[in-house]
């Protein structure tokens, strides 16, 4: 899935206006027994991942570093706590608004940069992502010979995974 999200268009709608942009980096998380996920078998669910163990489709916002919301897909079956991280986006519409929100002009290149941008926070925690105010629309496939494939960013467990992807020669991808 993870892989699949790429050339996909995120869309946010606020009071503020619309804005959105072409996924262009994501980061799978796998469950359980994945170590660097916020429901490895060591912690189980909480109170905190519950929104993972929800139905597939849905957004899985958390805060990173106490700073930074970001948006993750629940892509699994309800209860299994699998989600892919939304890492950066290529801007397509709002680029203004985008701007205005963030103060400057490095607008979604990481998963805290496009929530800013987009207004994306915990008011959107179990949103079904495939409706308003956020949602995630069909876009344009990436072909393969596009696709890096690379091990995740700033995690301290199972750092060896490649389960990162982005398109290749993109300036909005995230600085690994």
């Amino acid at each position: 899935m993870a892989r699949d999200l790429l050339g996909r268009i995120v869309i946010s709608e606020s009071p503020e206006g619309r804005a959105s942009g072409r996924i262009v980096e994501t980061e799978a998380y796998t469950g359980p027994e994945d170590p660097a996920s916020h429901a490895a078998a060591r912690i189980g669910r909480t109170e905190r991942n519950d929104p993972l163990f929800g139905p597939p489709g849905t957004a899985y916002i958390h805060l990173n570093y106490g700073v930074h919301w970001c948006l993750n897909v629940v892509t699994d079956r309800e209860d299994h706590p699998a989600a892919v991280l939304i890492r950066a986006l290529e801007p397509l519409e709002g680029s203004r608004l985008m701007c205005a929100r963030r103060g400057r002009d490095d607008l979604t290149n990481g998963p805290g940069r496009l929530t800013q941008a987009l207004a994306i926070g915990p008011h959107h925690q179990r949103h079904y992502l495939d409706r308003p105010p956020l949602w995630i629309g069909e876009g344009a496939p990436v072909a393969d010979e596009e696709v890096v494939r690379a091990v995740r960013v700033g995690i301290s467990r199972a750092r060896g995974r490649k389960l990162r992807f982005y398109v290749e020669g993109i300036s909005w991808v995230s600085r690994a």
